[in-house]
């Protein structure tokens, strides 16, 4: 059976997976500019984000990296569904895990997270998750997770205050949502997380002043290392939740 599901969820993260390049194009733009609408060749991108070429001359409509993203949305999805099993809880991490690609790539492109995203992530993560409480072999609690969305975007608005050139209120929206996502297992995955993306960001920071000497005022995106925390806390969690 989990077979099946790994196999099923990894035939979602490619089919979901050619929607990520179009978004992410369409949104890696600076906070006073409006979404691109046409493609790098100049035609209107049109209603469609799914195809990953110019319907009118053929040429790519997203830039490089098309393929790698498909890819790591397939991955994602299939590590995702081998690591919770067959609990509701999966369907919420399946769909949230596009719109965390996206934001990922945003966020590197642009350093930016989009409220278009980041809103919709929080709500409808708790939302979502208080449905698949009321189902049956849910592995989670639906209080825990509005507490954790409380309490990681609240510790996130404070450290934002603290500090605003440290890090984009973007962030905090986002926090806010991954709290949701990691409360739902208990405190324990939710301390994990939270703790998990800012010792990314900060080896990866660490890393760039060694490497390239940059300074320490050097902006870098947060985003894609809390999301990347998160997602490595969520793995710990559904495993050891699982019977």
């Amino acid at each position: 059976m989990l077979i099946a599901l790994v196999a099923s969820a990894t035939l979602y993260g490619i089919l979901a997976g050619t929607l990520v390049p179009g978004a992410r194009y369409r949104l890696s733009v600076e906070p006073d500019e409006p979404w691109r609408t046409a493609a790098p060749c100049g035609h209107a991108l049109g209603g469609g984000i799914g195809r990953g070429r110019c319907a009118a001359c053929g040429r790519t409509r997203y830039g490089p990296g098309a393929v790698w993203q498909v890819g790591a949305t397939a991955m994602v999805c299939a590590a995702t569904a081998a690591a919770v099993g067959p609990r509701p809880e999966l369907c919420v991490w399946l769909l949230a895990i596009p719109v965390g690609l996206v934001l990922t790539g945003v966020d590197w492109a642009v350093h930016r997270l989009p409220d278009v995203l980041t809103l919709p992530l929080a709500a409808g993560t708790a939302a979502l998750l208080g449905v698949a409480a009321l189902l049956p072999a849910s592995a989670g609690s639906w209080t825990g997770s509005l507490l954790g969305g409380l309490t990681l975007g609240g510790a996130y608005l404070l450290l934002f205050l603290a500090h605003p050139a440290g890090m984009g209120f973007g962030d905090v929206k986002l926090a806010a949502g991954l709290g949701c996502a990691l409360g739902w297992y208990g405190w324990g995955v939710l301390i994990l997380g939270g703790l998990a993306g800012l010792l990314l960001g900060s080896a990866y920071g660490i890393a760039l002043m060694l490497t390239r000497g940059t300074g320490r005022g050097t902006t870098m995106p947060l985003g894609p290392f809390l999301l990347a925390g998160a997602w490595l806390a969520l793995l710990a969690g559904g495993w050891s939740a699982r019977p």
